[in-house]
């Protein structure tokens, strides 16, 4: 665990040191807002200034649709020679109407006809070719699609192209990691066939979606150029989807059905309000769909985070590396909710640093995820060496040495090859267990599989049948010399008496000894040495019979 522990917590180092190096605002601007919609006549010649109210900052904030007036001043002036340009960052789906010194306006949005695509699409950006004198107001006209915080500086023409590299930069980077990382979970659930890694593929896909939809960089494409600047429908099912799609991987990573059935409830119910939100979406842009939309999405990051918390403390690796992915991604998860729905204002790297999350989470929850496989191979792997071994002797299973004589079979009639099998029980075993208890009998039987399989070749294979009883697989192995190994077996336990707590148990076998016949099943050959065992016993016991058919010859 010691790896994926440190390269999460290098990466996070990584991402805290790039988000402090990143630029400030150029200006502190002051900002108020006229409450009503007006007449562009009226405003822009300032005849209703004294109606504008202070604002908070310097961010503008609508919670609803409808257009509202915002007027802008600088406290210093902007001197022309720079280029200056009134920045509007985080525009989303919003237009912004901007009037300047000379009264033109100008309009700009991500989408539609109003595009500027000279410029990223981490702001709008407005041209002031006159500089900007102290005192001197802009009015900006805003038509919000509801709950979209955008803050505003005024930059040089070299500091915006500067800043549009450094977005493109970012973002390029978090949607190709998010995209190898859709891949490469893709690619496992195909090639490993685990569905696990299909529903984090679509997760990964789902989020990358919805960051490329809402921040524009699909904008390019022709479906998506021409989409309404004000309509916000399709990110919004994008990213309801999103949501949707890590719940349900969430759910089935932390194995919620077993260990967390009431937040996996609660999980179901966020999913099913989600879709309820997504049918509303299509339909309607009204902001109610995106405030309800973000109280679930809220309400199912606490679950996951107390999901994942606990189990963490249970030491549980899944939860474990839920928590170090997930906690950066709730906490800006947590973070950007409460700028969408306007309780708090976030600092300038947030829009940076919400898309990293996604991405930074999808590369640990990846390597958490194959971890998981790892131990679930190792669980079965060893489930499976458990199921093959009989717990009391050490020595194969029932059910195993079957198997295998079932394989050895099919494989001496495929290449022609010799195949014997020695079939023995110890004598009197009940009176063993009558007179010294079942402890020391079931000590006889250890000893004696330690015995017997010490007289055995690496390529034979011996297994407990049934009670005392253990068949021994001979591979390549004719009747003649089946017979000797048979009579090393019954020497290895009745040339000294087995040592059990301070007590001399003398000790025998019977054994019978049977070679493959030509086209014979394995269910007939074990008729045939258990016939002979049955005959060793029945001759007085200690002794080695050979099954008739198999004498030379006679095969």
């Amino acid at each position: 665990m010691g790896n994926p522990r440190r390269l999460a917590s290098g990466l996070l180092l990584w991402l805290c040191l790039s988000l402090t190096a990143l630029p400030a605002l150029a200006q502190t601007l002051t900002l108020s807002r006229l409450a009503d919609d007006a007449p562009a006549r009226e405003v822009v010649t300032g005849a209703l200034d004294a109606r504008f109210a202070p604002a908070r900052n310097d961010v503008i904030f609508e919670a609803d649709t409808e257009p509202r007036w915002w007027r802008v001043v600088s406290p210093v002036d902007v001197d022309a020679g720079l280029q200056p340009h009134l920045v509007v960052r985080a525009p989303y789906q919003n237009r912004v109407t901007v009037w300047t010194g000379d009264g033109s306006p100008m309009t700009r949005g991500l989408f539609g006809d109003d595009a500027d695509l000279a410029f990223s699409a981490r702001a709008l950006a407005f041209p002031l070719p006159g500089g900007v004198r102290a005192g001197q107001p802009l009015y900006l006209r805003v038509q919000s699609v509801g709950g979209t915080p955008m803050p505003l500086s005024i930059e040089s023409l070299r500091s915006v192209h500067r800043q549009d590299l450094e977005y493109v930069t970012w973002r390029a980077m978090v949607l190709g990691a998010l995209g190898v990382l859709t891949v490469l979970a893709l690619g496992f659930c195909i090639g490993l066939r685990e569905r696990s890694y299909g529903f984090l593929a679509l997760t990964l896909l789902s989020q990358a979606l919805f960051l490329a939809l809402a921040g524009g960089e699909l904008r390019s494409l022709e479906i998506f150029g021409h989409v309404p600047g004000s309509d916000p429908r399709m990110s919004r099912v994008a990213g309801m989807l999103a949501v949707i799609a890590s719940n349900t991987f969430l759910a089935f990573y932390l194995d919620l059905a077993t260990r967390g059935p009431v937040i996996l409830r609660v999980l179901r119910a966020c999913n099913v309000l989600l879709g309820c939100m997504i049918l509303a979406s299509l339909f309607s842009t009204s902001t109610l769909v995106p405030r309800v939309g973000n109280l679930v999405l809220l309400v199912a990051t606490a679950g996951v985070l107390l999901a994942s918390v606990r189990g963490t403390l249970r030491n549980e690796r899944p939860a474990f590396f839920l928590l170090l992915s997930w906690l950066p991604m709730m906490l800006l998860t947590a973070a950007r909710v409460g700028e969408l729905l306007g309780w708090w204002v976030g600092p300038a790297w947030l829009i940076h640093a919400f898309p990293l999350g996604f991405a930074l989470a999808g590369l640990v929850l990846t390597v958490g995820l194959a971890d998981r496989m790892q131990q679930l191979r190792r669980d079965r792997d060893h489930a499976s060496r458990l199921a093959a071994q009989d717990t009391l002797t050490g020595v194969l299973s029932r059910t195993a040495i079957i198997e295998q004589l079932q394989r050895e079979v099919d494989l001496a009639h495929a290449q022609g090859t010799p195949l014997s099998v020695v079939f023995f029980d110890i004598d009197h075993f009940k009176r063993i267990n009558d007179e010294h208890g079942h402890p020391v009998g079931d000590q006889s039987l250890r000893l004696v599989a330690v015995r017997t399989r010490g007289k055995l070749r690496k390529q034979d294979f011996l297994g407990r049948y049934g009670g005392d009883e253990m068949l021994a697989i001979l591979p390549d192995t004719a009747f003649d010399n089946a017979l000797v190994v048979a009579e090393h077996l019954r020497a290895a336990v009745n040339n000294r008496p087995l040592t059990i707590d301070g007590r001399a148990i003398d000790t025998s076998l019977s054994l019978g000894v049977a070679q493959l016949a030509a086209g014979e099943t394995f269910e007939r050959l074990l008729e045939r040495v258990d016939v002979a065992l049955y005959s060793s016993k029945s001759a007085g016991r200690d002794r080695v019979t050979g099954d008739l058919f198999s004498q030379p010859g006679d095969a």
